[in-house]
């Protein structure tokens, strides 16, 4: 099980929903919109919080989820650590939808996306 979380997160392998989602491209927005929120994909017991600091912490499948995060030329740059496995760095395109949703698309938009639900 353990393995098919880690996929889910390194790869992002969870279909969003196509209808208007906007891109998200400055740092100062994207921190507006999750601030003080949990990201949650429920299907897979993943819960995170990216915090204004840089800092990602959180769980999947009852384990601890850590990570650093930066924005970069209007991506979201990060790396993580689920429980000792490394989640390599990456850069995402962001997207939002009605303030209740964030697509996170890997490889700069050109990969698999995951759609979190903001709590």
């Amino acid at each position: 099980m353990k393995r098919i979380v880690l996929i889910v997160l390194a790869l992002s392998l969870v279909a969003g929903s196509a209808a208007a989602f906007e891109r998200i491209d400055e740092r100062d927005r994207f921190v507006s919109l999750v601030e003080g929120k949990d990201l949650r994909l429920g299907l897979f017991g993943i819960t995170l919080r990216v915090r204004p600091d840089g800092t990602i912490d959180g769980s999947a499948q009852g384990w601890d989820v850590t990570g650093n995060w930066d924005w970069r030329d209007g991506y979201f740059c990060r790396e993580m650590d689920w429980s000792g496995t490394p989640i390599a760095f990456d850069c995402q395109l962001v997207e939002e939808r009605g303030g209740q949703k964030v697509r996170f698309t890997v490889n700069r938009g050109e990969g698999m996306g995951a759609t979190f639900n903001l709590r």
